[in-house]
């Protein structure tokens, strides 16, 4: 792949901002496409020129000047034989002075608008031309850039790369065939100067046929990445283990509650994995209180059953915790023993645990971030069981499996359901299991969405509900004031609820409190002690407690639809009827407006997570821009569904006709996106 550095023409520091932006190859800038297109083909007369529309004018500077009042601007009219134009610039420099001299021939583009001489442009481009100077043939592309990279420094530089860029196709005209798509040559051309008879609509929203055959490209590169991990992880050793006939027989014995059809069905699935001599890496996903963990206990008895050790690591200390004790309950019986693991243990406490790791006598490890770090050693890590998997980056997730040797079976969990076309794009490489219903007993949660006007209300409704001897939670999105946001924060809320509340026992835990002090919080709600707790969004993932009834989140309409979600799972764990209140603030966002509206009418997580695709896109839904995989730069997953699918079926006959076309597509794709992890 030629790089930028050795192309004449591409300058040091042409070269380094273009780094900026990720381009450092010929491949990518090719692929660095336009935001949007203005239409620079024509000039309109001053006198034809349209209110709040865009167009270009041209003539020569009669009047010029910095005036003062009502605040500084530089103030130009230029004039043709039709009229005048107000230029206005509120911010400028001494070039832009030198070239608004009375006198200058100029080409402006911009919007027009009322001014008080009649049309205005403010902050219009503008350049001088000569007699001789030619009309643009093609729309002007407008690019993502970054500070001291002009549009005209990018524009140059694709033009080069056009010119010595490979633009031949990576695969056979038969891929494409029935697809009626463009060649990759012709597309890229149409997109980087498009003719000015094009649907301006259409291309800006990337419908034309140009922009779908790259999408079809990036989705077909991405599908053949993904197949390629598949089957190089296949290609990997990792222990077998039997199904188990004792400990998994034993401890379904025990329970008091019977296994959903759900839970019986994915942990065959998972059993099945574990038998095989290849690494399991099966993402186990199911909605709030599903029943992921009981199923994730059964494949670490099979692990230990077979003599293998089992990890479970979890994003927070309240997770890791409330897993270890639940373990604790279901397989203490079993005589099964398990090491606790985190950041916060006392050096004696660590260094029992540690021990215990090494030689095998923990069969069961459970703990956070502090499971992956160098000094813990396993004796036989069988199988690792990564919890909210999305939370932890794509390093900390290799490094628990590489505790294990030979590599160890890998189970990731995750309370945020995965809408089709994520699974079927960022996760088309792991074998996916889904709980898709809820235990019985369970109570659907009423959510209530309220103006913060009514605050007086919830406050009373709080009241009655804890008397009446049920538990609740008050959700806030900050810790401390934020003079940006002026959120009601949870220390502030915490006061104010006290004094509000003498006759109840009020709590406090956020994230930047030392674990002991969240823990001691938790046990105290847990036991009904507490029974109000005031709560960042710490709570998010996993506390239960079967009697809180009732929570209030605190400008719901800052947080993102999954969130909400969950926080909303962490009540209706009892039998008692449970409500969510959402406050908001009156003044909403089209898009809160929207995500609220989502959130009340619906607890099915699956439809809340495809609207939380729509609404915030794949990288903020579940984390994967911390993950590793490189996001999707012209591909939409809700546009290009049907692109999608038909990738998705054409990678296979690619891999098996076309083996070696395969490393030339991928090439040019995955260079372009930067270095391709998947774990």
């Amino acid at each position: 792949m030629t790089q930028l550095s050795d192309i004449k023409g591409f300058t040091k520091p042409l070269a380094a901002n273009l780094g900026k932006l990720g381009i450092s190859n010929i491949q990518a800038l090719l692929l660095h496409l336009p935001l949007r297109y203005i239409d620079e083909t024509h000039i309109t007369a001053i006198r034809d020129l349209r209110i709040n529309e865009p167009a270009q004018a041209e003539g020569e500077v009669v009047h010029a000047e910095v005036i003062y009042k009502p605040r500084k601007a530089l103030v130009a009219r230029l004039e043709d034989a039709s009229g005048q134009l107000t230029l206005r610039f509120l911010h400028f420099y001494p070039s832009q002075i030198a070239t608004l001299k009375v006198g200058a021939k100029l080409r402006v583009y911009g919007e027009v608008r009322h001014g008080f001489f009649g049309y205005e442009m403010v902050h219009p481009t503008f350049k001088a031309v000569g007699v001789a100077t030619e009309v643009p043939e093609t729309l002007t592309p407008v690019y993502p850039t970054v500070a001291g990279l002009a549009q005209s420094s990018i524009r140059k530089a694709i033009r080069i790369a056009m010119k010595q860029g490979d633009l031949t196709e990576t695969l056979p005209a038969d891929v494409y065939a029935g697809l009626k798509l463009p060649g990759f040559g012709e597309s890229l051309l149409a997109l980087h100067h498009p003719s000015p008879e094009v649907d301006l609509y259409a291309l800006e929203q990337k419908t034309t046929p140009h922009w779908r055959r790259l999408a079809f490209d990036e989705l077909l590169a991405q599908q053949l990445s993904m197949r390629k991990h598949y089957a190089r992880r296949r290609s990997v050793s990792a222990p077998q283990f039997m199904p188990s006939r004792q400990l998994v027989s034993a401890l379904l014995k025990n329970l008091p509650f019977a296994l959903t059809a759900a839970q019986q069905k994915v942990a065959l699935e998972i059993e099945r994995d574990l038998t095989q001599p290849h690494p399991m890496q099966r993402l186990l996903q199911g909605d709030v209180g599903s029943g992921k963990t009981i199923v994730a206990c059964m494949a670490a008895l099979q692990s230990i059953e077979n003599h293998w050790q089992a990890a479970l690591m979890a994003p927070t200390e309240i997770l890791a915790e409330q897993h270890y004790r639940k373990m604790f309950t279901w397989l203490n019986p079993l005589n099964i023993t398990i090491a606790w693991l985190t950041g916060s243990q006392s050096k004696k406490e660590r260094e029992f645990a540690l021990a215990a790791i090494a030689e095998g006598r923990a069969q069961l490890v459970v703990g956070t971030h502090a499971l992956f770090q160098e000094a813990v050693q396993f004796k036989n890590l069988g199988l690792a069981i990564i919890d909210e998997q999305h939370r932890f980056g794509v390093h900390q997730r290799l490094a628990l499996r590489q505790k294990g040797q030979p590599e160890p079976h890998q189970l990731m969990m995750s309370a945020t359901p995965i809408p089709r076309t994520l699974s079927m794009s960022y996760y088309a490489d792991l074998d996916v299991s889904v709980i898709d219903e809820l235990p019985p007993g369970r109570t659907p949660v009423a959510t209530k969405l309220v103006a913060d006007i009514r605050r007086d209300e919830i406050l009373q409704r709080v009241r009655e509900a804890c008397l009446q001897g049920n538990q609740a939670y008050w959700v806030c999105p900050l810790i401390e004031e934020s003079e940006a946001l002026q959120l009601a924060t949870a220390n502030d809320t915490y006061t104010l609820l006290q004094e509000e509340f003498p006759e109840l026992k009020v709590g406090l835990v956020h994230g930047r409190m030392k674990p002991a002090e969240k823990q001691a919080v938790m046990a105290a709600f847990s036991a009904g002690d507490i029974q109000l707790l005031v709560a960042t969004t710490v709570i998010e993932v996993g506390v239960d407690v079967p009697n809180a009834s009732l929570m209030v989140i605190e400008h719901a309409e800052r947080m993102g639809l999954s969130q909400l979600h969950q926080l909303r799972g962490r009540v209706g764990r009892g039998a008692n009827k449970s409500t969510c209140i959402l406050l908001y603030q009156n003044k909403l966002s089209e898009t809160a407006r929207a995500r609220l509206k989502v959130i009340y009418e619906s607890n099915d997580g699956f439809a809340i997570a495809q609207a939380d695709l729509q609404i915030r896109g794949p990288g903020e839904l579940l984390g994967v821009r911390q993950s590793g995989v490189p996001m999707l730069k012209i591909a939409d997953l809700e546009r290009d569904v049907d692109l999608l699918e038909t990738a998705k079926s054409m990678a296979d006959h690619v891999l098996q006709h076309y083996p070696n076309n395969v490393e030339r597509h991928l090439d040019r794709w995955m260079s372009s996106a930067g270095e391709y992890v998947k774990v």
